[in-house]
């Protein structure tokens, strides 16, 4: 017969003071409460279906396609099927009030900053030595060798070197400044001449430049970034006041605390 432990909220609490957790779960505590005071201001409503929809994407989400894989992910998690429920609402909520308060934004802030959302498809080889990117590079200007030939010599990562360092899609925000100048003034396909960065020496093969298009995955991104600007913004003008019951410090903790203020 296997032991039980008993453990209670003190316990939880305590705990998650010795583990310096309890700003983040105040802050969220904050931002449910602030999202909720907000969409209540805003008149804004959760219908039956729309909350069924909602719990539904949520069991979707955890991969809880049968009865008992959400029942055993409930118990898990010390919930009832009254706070999945309620999970759904708050998610949802989320979603209404910030389509609520940024969806007539989102256009013209995307045409404002199209440039940020620029794509490009690179293959990259970072480098130690200067003077043997420099040759590489000419090598490549005369054809002497290929991309993919200074990548299976150089990349030491196995999976990247077999994917001839590939870097996928990445956005100008996701390159360094000085790289990124150089990403997106070229002319693909093309090979730009080396770039130093603390990382190293970048030999970069650009392959294709992106056009950015407003479709419903940019568009949820950009609002999802308004957003939480605006939480953070909210979270920022609120003074956090935790009822928890403090602890008395004995002797011994007083005088470590005296140690280290000296």
């Amino acid at each position: 017969m296997s032991n039980s432990l008993k453990i209670s909220r003190e316990d939880i609490i305590y705990y998650l003071k010795m583990v310096f957790q309890i700003p983040s779960i105040l802050e969220a505590i904050t931002t449910h409460r602030i999202i909720a005071q907000a969409a209540e201001k805003a008149g804004i409503k959760v219908s039956i279906e729309e909350l069924q929809t909602a719990a539904d994407n949520l069991r979707l989400a955890n991969r809880l396609f049968k009865a008992e894989d959400t029942w055993n992910w409930l118990e898990k998690h010390h919930l009832s099927l009254d706070d999945l429920e309620e999970i759904a609402k708050i998610n949802l909520t989320s979603s209404k009030l910030a389509n609520h308060l940024f969806a007539d934004q989102i256009e013209p802030f995307f045409y404002a900053h199209q440039l940020k959302y620029f794509g490009a498809v690179t293959y990259e080889v970072i480098l130690d030595d200067e003077d043997l990117a420099l040759e590489l590079f000419y090598a490549l200007q005369e054809g002497e060798i290929s991309f993919q030939e200074i990548a299976r010599q150089y990349i030491q990562n196995p999976e990247v070197r077999r994917a001839g360092g590939y870097q996928g899609i990445r956005r100008r925000i996701d390159f360094r400044p000085e790289i990124a100048a150089a990403v997106f003034a070229a002319n693909p396909p093309q090979i730009i001449k080396p770039i130093i960065t603390p990382k190293g020496v970048h030999i970069i093969a650009v392959e294709e430049i992106i056009k950015p298009e407003l479709d419903e995955n940019l568009r949820l991104q950009i609002m999802g970034e308004f957003f939480n600007n605006w939480l953070q913004q909210q979270i920022a003008a609120v003074e956090i006041v935790a009822n928890l019951e403090e602890n008395t410090h004995s002797q011994t903790s007083n005088n470590l605390l005296k140690q280290v203020e000296v």
